[in-house]
């Protein structure tokens, strides 16, 4: 069972990574894209909700959060050491902002500090549907 979770944890990493450089299009920019300000894109997202297609907000904020879900399922089921919040929340930023990073240099997508805010949301709702499963199941 273990050698399968870790098949599918790479394969949907694999996918993440892909999507996230790659995906939708995406081919470098000439201009550097990014956005340092906590809560800035979030708040014009909410302040100007009639100026977007509702997909594109869908997309933009849902998909922040629903994308990363599995890294909250997925890290503590395969290390044991990442089942502590803390060091959870620790190496999931870290993962995380390294990718955000990783697309500012390489000036693919945009560096964006609220993808960071919403992936980790994602990812702590995860986390927490992993420990309810696991003590349900016990």
């Amino acid at each position: 069972m273990r050698k399968i979770v870790w098949i599918v944890f790479f394969m949907y990493t694999s996918l993440l990574i892909y999507w996230m450089f790659f995906g939708f299009s995406r081919i470098p920019s000439e201009e550097y894209k990014y956005n340092f300000t906590p809560f800035s894109t979030i708040k014009n997202y909410f302040t100007y909700f009639s100026h977007f297609p509702f997909l594109t907000w869908i997309i933009n904020i849902g998909g922040n959060i629903v994308v990363f879900i599995p890294f909250g399922i997925f890290l503590p089921c395969l290390f044991i050491k990442l089942r502590n919040v803390l060091s959870f929340l620790v190496v999931f930023l870290l993962g995380i902002t390294i990718l955000e990073t990783s697309q500012l240099y390489f000036r693919v997508g945009s560096f964006d500090v609220d993808d960071i805010i919403l992936n980790s949301v994602g990812a702590l709702i995860g986390f927490v549907v992993y420990f309810i499963f696991r003590r349900t199941k016990s």
